[in-house]
């Protein structure tokens, strides 16, 4: 897989440049991961106000729950749950996809019409799994904090203006850009890990079909794995 990943890295900067297949592959991970991806960062920010609001409560720290649901979305919750939902649609859809081509041997046809594999399947993805994963975070938690601030708000009876307020204060631009960074990391090994177990698909249907399990199951531990360790590195946590 590393080595997957340092052919299409050099591939990436030697023409010619496929912008209609990043296009493409844009809109797939992209606009149609767009609504599952509103869904689940709505119903996110509004269960951990709902949640946060119960446990704050008991220490009548109802003020906090503005602050925490931000901060989760934008450090952590946004760019995770973005990931996995994105991993389980579109990690899954391209493993089968170049599974598919390869015991159905298109991707053999595609060498002997002189394309390499790499620069026609893998690059266009990881591209547009960089791009477009920290644009689906941007709206994720821009869904999510609503979500949240009308539970806290019309359910809970918040103050709207407190809770705006405090929100934001609490909110620095290193929170936001890290996790737009974590994204994008999640992006790339979403676009990795499908197309490595798509090329390696052997079996026929079966074959494809285990790919794509594994293809999701590795994407989404990959992605919790590497949170850790993006966490660490990015804000300088000390253990």
């Amino acid at each position: 897989m590393f080595l997957l990943f340092l052919k299409s890295l050099v591939w990436i900067f030697r023409p010619p440049f496929q912008f209609r297949l990043i296009a493409n592959q844009m809109e797939e991970f992209g606009i149609r991961s767009l609504p599952v991806v509103l869904l689940t960062g709505a119903f996110t920010g509004m269960v951990f106000a709902l949640q946060s609001y119960h446990g704050f409560h008991r220490f009548g720290a109802e003020t906090l729950i503005g602050p925490a649901v931000s901060l989760s979305l934008t450090r952590e919750l946004g760019p995770v749950l973005t990931g996995l939902m994105v991993a389980g649609r579109t990690g899954s859809a391209i493993a089968a996809e170049i599974g598919t081509m390869k015991v159905t041997e298109q991707i053999d046809a595609l060498e002997t019409l002189a394309t390499n594999p790499i620069k026609y399947l893998v690059v266009p993805r990881i591209l547009s799994g960089i791009i477009m994963l920290p644009i689906l975070t941007v709206f994720a938690v821009g869904i999510g904090m609503l979500g949240g601030y009308v539970v806290s708000v019309y359910m809970m009876g918040a103050n709207p203006t407190i809770y705006v307020k405090s929100s934001f204060d609490i909110l620095y631009l290193e929170d936001i850009t890290n996790g737009l960074i974590k994204a994008a990391f999640f992006g790339l090994v979403i676009a990795l890990v499908g197309c490595y177990y798509g090329f390696y698909a052997k079996g026929g249907a079966k074959g494809v079909g285990q790919g794509t399990t594994k293809a999701v199951v590795v994407a989404c531990m990959s992605i919790l794995i590497l949170d850790f360790f993006l966490s660490k590195i990015l804000w300088g946590i000390i253990i």
